[in-house]
């Protein structure tokens, strides 16, 4: 009996951890799969239904690991097409990672990023509650939160002041993680993650704009890059380091959250310049300032201190910002070459 005991045991041990990622098309979501795919993780994706289907999912394609998911059906404002994913897969870790992420439309479909980026989160945590309460669940949060920052570096005890929609709703979800976690113990940490950046990032974001606009004028393609208020500071990491961080956070005995940074803030005058100089061109001949793209409510200056998730995770980034801006300027340039 003992020694069958012990080949059940080993049995155990060897079956495959199960993670559902909502977001899993996304940039965060591709990089956390084929992270969790190295790890031996059995990866499910909540997707919703779509007519790009095969399209959107062009991020899971590019870094190779779209034949290695799974893909279910599901959208974060339908808590039942939630409960039955959940149910499906019975996953041993969850990463809600879905949201309306991009700051300026929130301020043109503000009750969409209330629904999605900030109900849908408690959708998603009562579908664990529900169907896996013993499952670990990471909840994305955002350094956008801070806004009108109330202290130079901002820590996991910084007080909060939402400047945008996007940084409402993310708040919530984020409260609504601590609530669920103290209301019925389930291990249930946030990440606040800071400017995360990559060959994977839409073009609607600003590093990713500045890259792909980098790209076409050394082509040829285009002879100006429009830009808004390129004097914001923010702190830009690879997200390719900030996944790790997100699992390293599920591994604890203990759920809690962590901010996610790099503890450096650099303008996005210095990311245009670090771009154009990749393909030996002078950024003032080409960016114009225009002022349709400065926000209604403009968060000048992010700089997190990743200090706690050093200590206790043992997590610190790998990428500088010049790699990362130097790989994501020959990602377009391959693209479009």
């Amino acid at each position: 009996m003992p020694q069958q005991m012990g080949i059940l045991t080993q049995a155990r041990a060897n079956v495959a951890k199960k993670a559902l990622i909502t977001g899993i098309t996304g940039q965060d979501g591709a990089y956390l799969s084929q992270f969790l795919l190295s790890k031996g993780y059995d990866v499910f994706g909540v997707v919703r239904r779509s007519s790009h289907r095969g399209v959107d999912d062009h991020r899971l394609r590019w870094i190779g690991v779209i034949d290695k998911v799974t893909l279910i059906d599901g959208d974060l404002g339908d808590l039942s097409s939630l409960v039955r994913a959940v149910k499906q897969v019975q996953p041993d870790e969850v990463y809600n990672l879905a949201a309306q992420s991009f700051v300026a439309s929130s301020w043109t479909q503000p009750l969409l990023t209330a629904n999605i980026t900030a109900v849908g989160v408690t959708n998603m945590l009562e579908a664990v509650r529900i169907e896996k309460p013993d499952c670990r669940f990471y909840q994305a949060s955002s350094s956008e939160m801070y806004g009108l920052i109330q202290e130079d570096m901002q820590s996991e005890k910084t007080p909060f002041y939402p400047r945008s929609p996007y940084a409402v709703a993310k708040l919530y979800g984020h409260w609504i993680t601590v609530n669920y976690r103290e209301s019925f113990g389930m291990h249930a940490s946030s990440g606040i993650l800071f400017n995360h950046e990559s060959p994977l990032r839409g073009v609607e974001f600003v590093t990713r704009k500045v890259t792909d606009g980098v790209a076409k004028i050394k082509l040829g393609l285009a002879n100006e890059l429009r830009l808004g208020n390129i004097d914001a500071k923010r702190d830009w990491g690879h997200a390719r380091d900030y996944v790790k961080a997100m699992w390293m956070m599920l591994q604890q005995d203990k759920a809690d959250d962590y901010v996610v940074a790099t503890g450096v803030t650099t303008t996005v005058r210095d990311m245009c310049r670090i771009a154009f100089a990749r393909v030996g061109l002078d950024m003032d001949k080409f960016v114009v300032i225009d002022p349709a793209f400065y926000r209604p409510a403009e968060v000048d200056v992010l700089l997190g201190n990743p200090a706690k998730a050093k200590a206790r995770l043992g997590w610190a980034p790998e990428t500088t910002l010049e790699q990362m801006i130097n790989e994501m300027v020959d990602a377009d340039l391959a693209r479009y070459r």
